[in-house]
């Protein structure tokens, strides 16, 4: 089921089933007005959340267009979304005591690559994203904006890899590397339960050390001349096949 509920309907019902034992609410986020001006259901909502604890955040009415589930063009924006099941930030060792699926890029340096690898771990379900590569202060910036800003809606930290790597050890997690040294291909292999999905920056790869502590090697297909793609797009395809298996559990 998707992480977002859309509208004051549905957001008001996912406080009711929290509030009954349900799955948390983790962050709420509405529609920004002209003159600040909102209403009566949106501004209810907006109290009931806060006196629970949930932030709040508000965003223009295109931001919260582009976001909002079932959306087509003309369309009015819903006055708010809710992010459901998954919390929106954390530290390594509280991201991996949560289990699912995360991600690790290792020595990324094109700053879109890594926004494109953030949005596409955000849109596909993933726990939480971790980056491991020199960039400095801007080319960060420009990652986020890359990445549609959804590094707003899930873990997006920038750690040491073999930090990361030990820690999701420790937590039981499989490691899996994306290498064209692999030996099956991601249809084949088993990227339910409790994953780090490990992908090497675009001209070396995943250094020799990190794939000698992968459990398994997944290469993605190719029948051209080039011998290789672009990250993004093994970012993506990994990203939607651990989807589709993960929702046939």
């Amino acid at each position: 089921m998707s992480l977002q509920r859309t509208g004051i309907e549905e957001v008001s019902a996912a406080l009711d089933e929290m509030e009954g034992g349900g799955e948390p609410v983790t962050l709420v986020l509405s529609k920004r007005e002209e003159r600040g001006a909102v209403s009566a259901e949106l501004s209810a909502v907006l109290e009931r959340a806060k006196s629970l604890g949930i932030p709040c955040e508000d965003g223009t009415p295109n931001d919260i267009w582009r976001m909002a589930v079932g959306t087509s063009p003309g369309s009015s924006p819903p006055e708010v979304l809710a992010l459901v099941g998954r919390q929106p930030d954390g530290t390594l060792q509280e991201v991996f005591a949560r289990g699912g699926l995360v991600w690790l890029l290792i020595g990324v340096r094109y700053a879109v690559n890594i926004g494109f690898s953030i949005r596409t771990a955000e849109v596909s379900g993933a726990t939480a994203i971790i980056i491991d590569t020199d960039v400095n202060h801007v080319e960060r910036r420009t990652a986020i904006r890359a990445s549609m800003r959804a590094h707003r809606f899930l873990p997006t930290l920038w750690e040491d890899s073999l930090e990361a790597i030990g820690e999701a050890k420790e937590a039981g997690f499989q490691i899996i590397g994306i290498e064209d040294v692999g030996a099956v291909e991601p249809w084949d292999a088993d990227l339910n339960g409790d994953c780090l999905c490990i992908i090497g920056g675009e001209h070396d790869g995943i250094p020799p050390e990190v794939l000698e502590q992968c459990d398994q090697l997944v290469k993605l297909p190719m029948a051209g001349f080039v011998p290789s793609y672009n990250l993004q797009v093994a970012a993506s395809v990994v990203s939607l096949e651990a989807l589709r298996q993960r929702r046939n559990q």
